[in-house]
Formats: structure tokens, C-alpha cells, sequence
């Protein structure tokens, strides 16, 4: 038997292995199920293959270079400004010494930001690649129905190397704001503002979905909408629970904000729809929507405010998301591009209103860390407890994410755009799975066996109409 290394914690490991397999569940199956019920049916089948394949391109890039980008050495330490510390330097994290030594960010631990981790660098690695995998199947609501599957091959990888692995960089991985105190505790920036701003501008490049599909906005299945978004809920736990780096009482905390802010915006988005919505009735959907706004929105500030901070980022952010949702998006520009899921909403808004929300409710006496001494190596505040500058922290982090992330999304998708079309065929946008995939999810024709009897008989039901959400309806988790 091998001895366990003097810095090892088998319950912090076994505790990080197991939230970042509760992440990875949100995203497959979680993100597949919630999408593919969301989405018309033609494509229901394509939507789950670019949730599965995108899963499996972020892993393999991850571990062979994008992984220290995000949380390695700086690239170009000696440049002025931002640029110091704008994204890591390259590097594998596969081989038994990288695999099995102490998990390090050096310019987190190195600068005494956080005490040493008690797990091996390979469980870092695999808890940030779930975080990494997620956000490309995010923006995925925002382009269903029309993207071609090629460019979607090339694109995520491309994404997630120049994009993604900024973003961690910047904020987790030891950068420029992390270093100038910004805050994101388990990525509403980094992941589902992100998410919300790149689906966005993709959603405007490549165009809307045919006339046809939008105007149709029921979901195909809404026992599997409940399904993913369950998923989604109680996955959140480990997206939020893990990000204290160990099973303290501090991630318990964390645990209990993320649904305590998470019920209560589901029910702020239920009272808005049923008082105040242009139909007065509270919708399932509504309900789903309002769910997902209130889990993004904790997502920055889950292990940096108490229960009642937690409680008025749901109220405020599911409110702002709401109004967004009903009113914003009937203006120019939201109302000239084809979200088809709305990720720009229940993401990109709610992620920001989230992180500028810990600018205000950021506990001093939550999520502090200890040196070995016993003084503090890292303890925040918001504007409520005296530190009105994390609320202009707050908002110009985000507005780097949002200009870097719109600029190099709309580089990509044109580069990529000189080799293989961003659009898929014509025929294939009528036809959908049967055109990509050769396969479909529900068969148009069913054979019954006759019981007993030497004959059988091939009933062909009514096929359900074609539908799926138009930017408005239900949308992504």
C-alpha cells in the first residue's frame, strides 16, 4: 500500500472528487436533458450529441494545455498593466508527477492568497475542467437550431482556449483582478456571464433559426425539462460546495446559500408572472426560469454572504432578470437576435447582477482563510460592511470579461467562418436530426404487436406539432 503524502486530506479530496462529479451531472446529462426538452423535436437529438461531444473536446484540451492556462505561471509576467498577468503559460497536467503532487496555482498559493491545498494537483485539474466543460454547453442554448456542427467542433476548443482560460486566469487563476481584489467565488463571471455574452454574439453572427421554428415556442418535453433542471438544482451544490477548496463548515455555508437564494427567485419570477405578467399565470417554465436566474446569481457571491445576503440576491436578481426578460428584450438590440433559449437573460444578466450584488453583501467574517500562523490570508467586504471600492471591482471585471469575450468570440466565429460555414444547410435547418445524425428522437411510425395473435399491426400516431422556445420562453440552466 502506497502511504498517503504528508499534505494529504482524504476527506477534502474525496469531497473535491465528488463535487466536480456532481458539476460534471449538470452537464451530462443535466445540460442534455434540460435542452433537449426545451428545444423542437427535430433537434433534440443534435442538441444532446453537441452537449456530449463539447464535454468531451473541453476534457481532452484541458488537461494538455488549457489547465495551466488557467491557473498556472503567467504567460507574460513582465508586460505592463493587465497584460502581466492576463493569461497562463501553457502546460500539461498529465504524467505521474504533475498527476499526483499537491495541487499549486502560483499566484494564488505563492502569494499567500489561500493556504496549501490537502489534495493532489490531478483532483484540481478535474473539479476545474467540469467548470470549464459547462460553459461552451451554456452558450449552446443560445445557437440551437441552426449551428452547424462542424464549425461547433472547431469552435469549442478554440473557445475554451482563448477565451475560457482568460477569464479563470484573470479571476481565479491568480491574475490581474484577482490580484486588485475582484471578486467571483464559483463563476458568475468567469462561466455564466461568459456564457451570456458569448451566446450572444454568436446568436448574431450565424442568424436566427427559420421563421418557422420561431414562431413555435412550446418545448417538446416538459417531463424532461424537470428532469435536467433537477439535475441542474441539486448539481449546483457541488458547482458552489466545492469551491472552498475543503469540507469546512465553510462550504456548508455556501451549500445552503446557493438554494436558499435559488428557491427564493423561483418564487420571485412565480409572484411577478402571477401579478404582474402579461398572461397573470404562473408557469411552470416561469418557474424553471426564475430557478436557474436564482442559482447563477449566487454563483459569485455563494461563499461570501450570509443567508440573508443570499436572500436578497434572489429577490433582486430574479426581479431584474424578469423585467429583462419581458420588457428589454422587446428592444433593439435584444429584440434583432435569436437567443434561442435566452442565455443572455438567465446568464450573461444574472451573472452580472449576481457579481455586482457581492460587491454590496460581502460578509467580512465569511469565507476567511487562515494562515498556518492563524492570521488572515483572505477576507472580503461590500459596500454594506464598509467597502463601497469592491462594488467598482465588481463592475470593471465584468466589463473586461464582457468586451474580451464579445471581440474574441466574434474572431473566432469568423475564423472559423473562412473554412467551414457557421450556418448549417438549408435542408438540414427543415429537417434537423434526420439531415445531421440519420437518427431521431421520437420515430414518426411506432409497430404494436398484436398479443396473441399471428398478425401485427403499425399504428402511425399524429405526430406533435413542431416547437420550440422562441427567444422568450424557457431557457438554459
Amino acid at each position: 500500500m502506497i502511504p498517503y503524502p504528508s499534505w494529504l486530506n482524504a476527506g477534502d479530496n474525496a469531497w473535491q472528487l465528488m463535487a466536480a462529479t456532481l458539476v460534471g451531472l449538470m452537464s451530462i446529462p443535466g445540460i442534455a436533458i434540460l435542452y433537449g426538452g426545451l428545444v423542437q423535436r427535430k433537434w433534440v437529438v443534435n442538441t444532446m450529441f453537441m452537449a456530449f461531444t463539447g464535454f468531451s473536446l473541453v476534457l481532452v484540451g484541458w488537461v494538455l494545455w488549457e489547465f495551466k492556462m488557467g491557473f498556472g505561471e503567467p504567460l507574460t509576467p513582465h508586460w505592463p498593466g493587465i497584460l502581466s498577468a492576463f493569461v497562463g503559460r501553457p502546460g500539461t497536467v498529465v504524467g505521474s508527477a504533475s498527476e499526483q503532487q499537491q495541487a499549486y496555482i502560483p499566484l494564488v498559493n505563492g502569494n499567500d492568497l489561500m493556504p496549501s491545498f490537502r489534495f493532489p494537483q490531478s483532483t484540481l485539474a478535474y473539479f476545474h475542467f467540469a467548470f470549464a466543460a459547462i460553459t461552451p454547453l451554456l452558450f449552446l442554448g443560445s445557437v440551437i437550431g441552426r449551428m452547424n456542427i462542424r464549425a461547433w467542433l472547431l469552435f469549442v476548443p478554440l473557445w475554451s482556449t482563448l477565451v475560457y482560460t482568460v477569464n479563470a486566469f484573470l479571476l481565479w487563476g491568480g491574475g490581474w483582478w484577482a490580484a486588485k481584489g475582484a471578486l467571483d467565488y464559483s463563476g458568475g463571471y468567469v462561466i455564466h456571464l461568459a456564457a451570456g455574452t458569448s451566446g450572444f454574439v454568436a446568436a448574431a453572427v450565424i442568424g436566427p433559426r427559420l421563421a418557422l421554428d420561431r414562431a413555435h415556442g412550446v418545448p417538446n418535453n416538459l417531463p424532461m425539462v424537470a428532469v435536467g433542471a433537477g439535475i441542474l438544482w441539486l448539481g449546483w451544490n457541488g458547482f458552489n460546495g466545492g469551491d472552498m477548496y475543503f469540507g469546512g463548515h465553510n462550504a456548508a455555508a455556501a451549500v445552503l446559500n446557493t438554494n436558499l437564494c435559488t428557491a427564493v427567485a423561483l418564487l420571485t419570477w412565480v409572484v411577478w408572472d402571477l401579478f404582474i405578467g402579461p398572461q397573470r399565470k404562473p408557469t411552470f417554465l416561469g418557474a424553471i426560469n426564475g430557478m436557474i436566474v436564482g442559482l447563477v446569481a449566487i454563483t459569485p457571491a455563494a461563499g461570501f454572504v450570509t443567508g440573508i445576503g443570499a436572500i436578497y440576491i434572489g429577490i433582486i436578481a430574479s426581479s431584474i432578470v424578469w423585467l429583462a426578460w419581458n420588457y428589454l428584450s422587446k428592444v433593439p438590440p435584444f429584440n434583432k437576435v435569436d437567443d434561442a433559449l435566452g442565455v443572455v437573460y438567465t446568464h450573461g444578466i444574472a451573472g452580472l447582477a449576481g457579481g455586482l450584488l457581492v460587491g454590496i453583501f460581502a460578509d467580512p467574517a465569511m469565507a476567511v482563510y487562515l494562515n498556518k500562523d492563524g492570521s488572515t490570508a483572505f477576507s472580503t467586504s461590500g459596500w454594506l460592511y464598509g467597502n463601497a471600492d469592491q462594488l467598482w471591482k465588481q463592475a470593471g471585471s465584468a466589463g473586461t470579461i464582457i468586451v474580451y469575450d464579445a471581440v474574441m468570440t466574434f474572431l473566432i466565429l469568423r475564423a472559423i467562418g473562412l473554412f467551414v460555414k457557421l450556418r448549417a444547410p438549408q435542408e438540414t435547418l427543415e429537417t434537423g436530426d434526420l439531415a445531421v445524425h440519420d437518427e431521431e428522437a421520437y420515430p414518426a411510425e411506432t409497430a404494436v404487436a398484436t398479443v396473441g395473435a399471428a398478425a401485427t399491426a403499425t399504428s402511425a400516431p399524429a405526430p406533435a406539432p413542431d416547437v420550440e422556445p422562441a427567444a422568450g420562453d424557457a431557457n438554459s440552466g
